[in-house]
């Protein structure tokens, strides 16, 4: 358990794209941190000015030196990492730093953990330890059990089975969190292009096998898991309410998460989108 701050304490957000920098903001600002944002220009939404930090600085992905040397010059000690960085910015044109250049060079396996674990202890060798990217945000980790009105089907449940056996044997080696699963055969599993765009693959998949006359169920159950060694620093599994949009469309009818370890971003507005939809959402 974390102390509450003393007085004007300063807490660093390191934030890229999606609402978890802004959760993270407002929590907290409401306990009493200045928050000094750290924005990566390629993916922090621009709103991320107007919510009240003691300061925000725009950084592009590869400025680890300059990320250093903010947080030093505005007296941050403790930082949060929230929202996404898509994989495959690692892999895109940005121009790394000396430190972050080093720091590539030493990586065994240029994965999301390696990467992201040599900043935190970059990080903290200068000083600055990297918290828990939940810590202010507990409540809205889902719970064990059903969390909608409607439980999983007898096929479903097969589905789920199926796919967190798949989806903890892929986690092993961070190739992804989430596996699209439908009649118990593994339809898509998710890699550099992020969740939603996983589920849409898996909706395209399934239309073109399967018509409207065919015996078998076209419907996807989607399955979501931390990391066999969930570091909840940073790449912790969420929901929001695109998922579910994203799930409609692709004609997935049930989400399996994981206990304590994946957070709902808009919290209830999540649970009665999916109720609409006749969604089932359970977590083990």
């Amino acid at each position: 358990m974390l102390s509450m701050p003393s007085a004007n304490e300063k807490l660093g957000l390191i934030a890229g794209n999606g609402k978890f920098p802004f959760l993270v903001l407002d929590a907290a600002r409401a306990q009493g941190y200045e928050v000094i944002v750290a924005a990566i220009k390629e993916e922090a939404f621009p709103d991320i000015v107007s919510r009240g930090a003691a300061a925000v600085h725009w950084l592009s992905l590869g400025e680890l030196s300059k990320l250093i040397d903010t947080f030093k010059q505005e007296g941050v000690r403790r930082a949060i990492m929230a929202g996404q960085v898509k994989h495959k910015q690692i892999f895109s044109s940005i121009r790394p730093d000396w430190r972050l250049a080093k720091l590539l060079l030493s990586l065994a396996t240029r994965n999301t953990d390696a990467l992201l674990g040599g900043v935190a202890k970059i990080l903290a060798d200068e000083g600055i330890t990297l918290e828990s990217s939940t810590w202010l945000l507990e409540p809205l980790l889902v719970r064990p059990g059903v969390v909608t009105h409607r439980p999983p089907t007898e096929q479903e449940s097969k589905n789920i089975d199926y796919g967190r056996a798949v989806a903890r044997n892929l986690a092993q080696h961070d190739i992804g969190q989430t596996v699209v699963i439908g009649e118990s055969a593994c339809v898509a599993v998710e890699a550099m292009e992020g969740t939603d765009a996983t589920i849409e693959r898996a909706g395209q998949i399934m239309r073109s096998l399967f018509d409207d006359a065919s015996i078998l169920s076209r419907a996807l159950t989607v399955v979501k898991i931390a990391k066999p060694n969930q570091d909840m620093r940073f790449d912790v599994p969420v929901i929001g309410l695109k998922t579910i949009e994203v799930m409609c469309a692709a004609g997935a009818t049930c989400l399996a998460l994981d206990a304590g370890k994946c957070l709902l971003l808009d919290g209830s507005k999540i649970v009665d989108a999916a109720n609409a939809a006749s969604i089932a959402i359970v977590a083990d």
